[in-house]
């Protein structure tokens, strides 16, 4: 989806309550605005990135767990868009949300790079290839 459509990430042209809501964040206490800066949507802190579980994505409705949504990954979609990864801290389960243009960016490369800084190998293999 583009970030210049204006329909929220479910596929729903976002309300006028959620135009003027925000919700507060479940790690960090940053009170944000439901929308990002591009109009859609949002599901997660732009400062820390987490998020708190209220969908369910195997059953596609609502969730009552209510557990924190910790970011874990980044995936990069063919086109080049970034989609931050989550994991519930209470249920294990993942999700998939856009990144949004206010995101943290430090925090975003954070995670990017991770992998690469930690594989799961030693890095002294290096030198011997």
């Amino acid at each position: 989806m583009s970030t210049n459509d204006s329909r929220g990430r479910s596929g729903h042209r976002p309300d006028s309550v959620s135009r003027t809501g925000s919700f507060g964040c479940v790690r960090c206490g940053l009170t944000v605005s439901s929308l990002d800066p591009g109009g859609n949507r949002r599901d997660h802190c732009p400062s820390c990135l987490s998020s708190r579980h209220v969908l369910d994505q195997v059953a596609g409705g609502s969730s009552d767990c209510g557990g924190r949504m910790v970011p874990v990954s980044i995936a990069v979609l063919r086109g080049g868009a970034w989609r931050l990864i989550h994991r519930c801290t209470m249920c294990d389960e993942m999700s998939e949300s856009a990144v949004s243009p206010d995101d943290n960016h430090l925090v975003l490369m954070r995670i990017a790079v991770r992998p690469l800084a930690d594989p799961p190998f030693p890095l002294d293999l290096f030198g011997e290839v």
